[in-house]
């Protein structure tokens, strides 16, 4: 079913299976994704083939200045029939809900998504309503656009389970775009390969997949690493322990293990710990980035060593 979802989602994402992995990897670890990119290189495309692909609901919801919190989570309207107030549940309502240029909106505007993200619920006059199952917000924002926007707070950044990035295609696959797209869309075309409940049972299925002792120590000694290291002012937070334990096992169940490798966690550790720290205000000046200093991190921490079992 894994590699049925990927090709399934090949047809409109050309060239990207990687990052198709990640975005799965994030779904099965029931974890929301924040993409950091350019536009036009296939972000929504992206979220609505994993949808369709899914047989999950998708809402798009696009951020600017004016948006109001009861935009996202919905508004209670006053029937004149009935004569009470009745709830008109809002664009968070859905399986699989994208927030196009999340930094456009104001910070008021963005509180409104933490509830959502980390209680999967929304509370409307003092009554709390739970999200349906499962629920994954997919953020977006441009890198290159620093006017009129903000910056989302360290406490929802961390909320987002990975941090990701599509980047250019390559020549060969850009001209399969091109030929692809030649008469209609492909996406026009794509059909569901699972349901909600395949879905819900793979995320329970990746808990099952095996974490050695010493994996464990590993993830703790590169999380502690960034809590002591001399160009980061603050650490990555237990959030950040538990997201990498998690993704490792979703990565080793959509590559076909039922255990997890260093290697797991060597390649999950920058999409997962770079947005969760914040580096010196020197160590900016000097050029360095959360990923390159999380770089030098997995450098300096000893891999351990695998045993048969």
């Amino acid at each position: 079913m894994i590699q049925q979802i990927i090709e399934n989602i090949e047809k409109v994402i050309v060239g990207k299976r990687q990052v198709i992995e990640y975005f799965l990897t994030a779904i099965l670890s029931n974890g929301h994704i924040l993409f950091e990119d350019i536009p036009g290189v296939g972000k929504t495309m992206l979220s609505r083939a994993m949808a369709i692909s899914l047989g999950m609901s998708f809402k798009r919801i696009q951020c600017t200045p004016d948006l109001l919190p009861s935009d996202i989570t919905g508004v209670s309207v006053f029937n004149q029939k009935t004569q009470e107030f009745e709830f008109k549940p809002g664009p968070v309502f859905a399986n699989l809900v994208l927030a196009d240029e999340i930094n456009r909106a104001t910070p008021r505007t963005q509180s409104s998504l933490l509830e959502c993200m980390e209680e999967r619920q929304v509370t409307v006059e003092g009554v709390s309503i739970k999200l349906p199952k499962p629920f994954i917000v997919m953020a977006t924002q441009n890198p290159i656009e620093y006017e009129g926007v903000f910056p989302l707070p360290e406490a929802q950044l961390d909320r987002f389970l990975m941090k990701l990035s599509i980047g250019y295609p390559s020549y060969e696959d850009e001209m399969e775009i091109i030929r692809i797209q030649r008469f209609r869309h492909p996406i026009e075309d794509l059909k569901p390969v699972a349901t909600l409940d395949d879905v819900l049972s793979l995320q329970e299925k990746i808990k099952e997949v095996y974490v050695d002792e010493t994996i464990i120590q590993y993830i703790l000694d590169i999380v502690s690493a960034t809590r002591k290291h001399s160009d980061i002012a603050v650490g990555s937070s237990p959030r950040g322990s538990l997201a990498l334990y998690r993704t490792s096992q979703a990565l080793a169940y959509i590559r076909g293990r039922d255990y997890v490798l260093p290697d797991d966690i060597k390649e999950l550790t920058p999409l997962v710990l770079s947005h969760r720290v914040i580096l010196k205000s020197e160590s900016r000046l000097r050029g360095y980035t959360p990923r390159s200093v999380i770089s030098s991190i997995l450098a300096s921490i000893e891999v351990p060593v695998g045993r048969a079992k």
